[in-house]
């Protein structure tokens, strides 16, 4: 099969066989990790073989990028190591100052980072509602904005951006889009079929699902000019994965179809559940009926809507933080997307100019028993004191849409 083709077999058969990955020379099932920092040259001096040193080349890695690659339907891929050194590498590789136009709420790590980008780059951004296609049409400068940057779902206040929108207003501006698609990874939504140009992802998150890898990955719509000034980035910087870490992250995408389809469903049920909470203000799930971006998320999930959500406290802060302190099965953690559920108070976190409410608490679900993780989290909120409930849901309500 000519791998830039389409493949007739679903992403859980891909993903299960690693795309056929295995070992040539003995017949192992399970393929090897390659772990040489460098290769034999020819008798001629060349590198027939295709590989010339660890810091850019190596079989385990490009492995893993034609899987996520064939998932996305990219014409390529690139594994990093983090998520961070995934996204930061694109905006490295720009060869002029560029305008950029960014989602106000996105990975604090990363927009704090595009806050800074124009120090040492010369670019300039603006942090823009991408929910609201209006005030991103306005944000565009002609002949200066090169960059769309957009994270849907938004993490942590789940509102969704719709991506054929932005492309359409991106591209008739002469720019590209980028989506960070780490919450739904390509089982749920594919950006590139929605005109994206680039996916970023931290596969730290759901491609490895097991909480034990540090990575990030880059998938192209087409090659192009800063395509490979972005592989020149990586091999310049060192940002390639190691060769073990890209076996684990293999090992974990086998199951990615099977996990994340389980944690929908017990997301799904949680936020069904937890919506009725006298301590509760708002469950903020894109699968919910009731969400604001609900008819998006209909059209740009496939079926499924991930196993994020967040809850609202009435008693504000002060019940967050008890209710995070109460738990015993969902486990105090920065992260998400591996088999254990967590739940962190992002404000705390964040810090001072977070667009994270400090009455929200995130929780992303593992792979435990749905009832045994609903029991823990109501066990908590009964222990909120009904003198805390002082916020009503519709307050609530009109500051997440502010």
């Amino acid at each position: 099969m000519d791998e830039n083709s389409p493949s007739p077999l679903k992403p859980r058969t891909l993903l299960a066989q690693a795309l056929g990955a295995g070992d040539a020379t003995t017949r192992a099932l399970t393929p090897p990790v390659h772990m040489s920092s460098t290769y034999l040259r020819d008798a001629d001096n060349g590198y027939e073989s295709g590989y010339v040193y660890g810091r850019t080349d190596n079989a385990t890695v490009k492995q893993v990028e034609l899987i996520i690659a064939t998932l996305e339907g990219a014409a390529d891929a690139m594994l990093f190591s983090s998520g961070m050194a995934a996204a930061t590498s694109v905006f490295l590789a720009l060869e002029k100052p560029t305008h950029i136009i960014a989602s106000h709420v996105i990975y604090w790590g990363f927009r704090e980072w595009l806050t800074d980008v124009g120090r040492y780059g010369g670019h300039s951004v603006s942090f823009v509602d991408t929910t609201d296609l209006d005030a991103v049409a306005e944000a565009v400068r002609p002949g200066e904005t090169g960059i769309f940057w957009i994270e849907t779902p938004s993490n942590p206040l789940w509102t969704l951006t719709d991506i054929a929108a932005i492309a359409e207003i991106a591209h008739a501006a002469g720019a590209l889009l980028c989506v960070d698609s780490t919450v739904s990874t390509p089982i749920i939504t594919r950006p590139i079929a929605f005109g994206a140009d680039i996916v970023v992802h931290s596969a730290t998150k759901y491609l490895n699902g097991h909480s034990d890898v540090i990575a990030g990955a880059v998938a192209v719509a087409e090659d192009s000019p800063l395509w490979q000034s972005t592989q020149k980035v990586r091999g310049q910087l060192g940002g390639i994965a190691g060769p073990f870490e890209a076996w684990l992250l293999m090992r974990g995408m086998r199951t990615l179809d099977v996990r994340l389809r389980e944690q929908s469903r017990s997301a799904m049920k949680l936020a069904e559940r937890l919506s009725a909470h006298r301590a509760v203000s708002a469950v903020l799930y894109p699968g919910l009926k009731s969400h604001r971006d609900h008819d998006i998320a209909v059209r740009q999930m496939d079926g499924m809507f991930g196993g994020m959500f967040s809850i609202r406290m009435r008693g504000g802060e002060a019940a967050a933080i008890l209710v995070a302190s109460k738990v015993e099965v969902w486990k105090r953690a920065t992260s998400f997307g591996g088999v254990e559920s967590l739940i962190e108070h992002r404000a705390s976190i964040e810090g001072e100019g977070t667009p994270c409410p400090s009455d929200l608490l995130r929780l992303s679900t593992g792979l435990e028993d749905v009832d045994d993780l609903l029991d823990d989290l109501l066990r908590a909120l009964d222990q909120v004191p009904r003198s805390a409930e002082t916020r009503t849901a519709s307050v609530v309500e009109t500051e997440v849409q502010s």
